[in-house]
């Protein structure tokens, strides 16, 4: 939690013979159900820029840029997404 309904997903990581097969997408629904659960309203991440494969996921999943937070302000590799829960 970052804040009372904010949440963060810290790591989130698929074998790459599992990917396109759906488990990234059933892994996040579960993350975004559990942070829901516990009050959370929004959900952020970051990832770098040299992760295009996460970059695009997370763009088709709705997670939208926002500005680098916490301790990644300043970091020229990371990118932040969020999006909040409602919109799902």
């Amino acid at each position: 939690m970052l804040g009372p309904d904010v949440v963060e997903i810290k790591r989130m990581y698929v074998e790459p013979s599992a990917r396109g097969t759906g488990v990234a997408t059933a892994v996040l629904r579960a993350l975004e159900a559990a942070a829901s659960e516990r009050g959370a309203r929004r959900l952020v991440l970051e990832t770098g820029t040299g992760q295009p494969d996460a970059m695009r996921f997370s763009a088709r999943e709705g997670y939208e840029s926002i500005p680098l937070f916490g301790s990644y302000v300043g970091g020229a590799e990371s990118v932040c997404l969020g999006r909040d829960l409602a919109t799902r």
